[in-house]
């Protein structure tokens, strides 16, 4: 079953961190990385949460061990430590555009 890492943290500039998040991908996928995405916190440009979907919460929590993923967050200008959840999906739903 689907598990995500949900992170937040605050970055010196979004436009520095963003190209490396990417770029960190090829890492996220490596461990059964499905997925991310980005959320930027409202009045706050550089506070984000973001949300990593794996493959399964083991995968997800190997993930978070790999000694790269300090590597890049000390390049991409993170500051402090991190919140990091993580989550095993229960339900998905999806809603139908309206129209009019």
């Amino acid at each position: 079953m689907n598990a995500a890492v949900i992170v937040r943290h605050k970055v010196r500039d979004y436009d520095t961190w963003l190209p490396l998040f990417q770029e960190h991908g090829r890492v996220r996928a490596k461990y059964g990385g499905l997925g991310d995405q980005v959320y930027r916190v409202d009045g706050d440009p550089n506070d984000l949460i973001v949300v990593n979907v794996f493959a399964d919460l083991d995968r997800a929590k190997a993930f978070s061990q790999d000694p790269s993923l300090r590597e890049i967050m000390g390049r991409a200008g993170v500051i402090g430590e991190p919140q990091i959840t993580f989550a095993q999906k229960a339900e998905e739903a999806t809603y139908p555009v309206a129209v009019g």
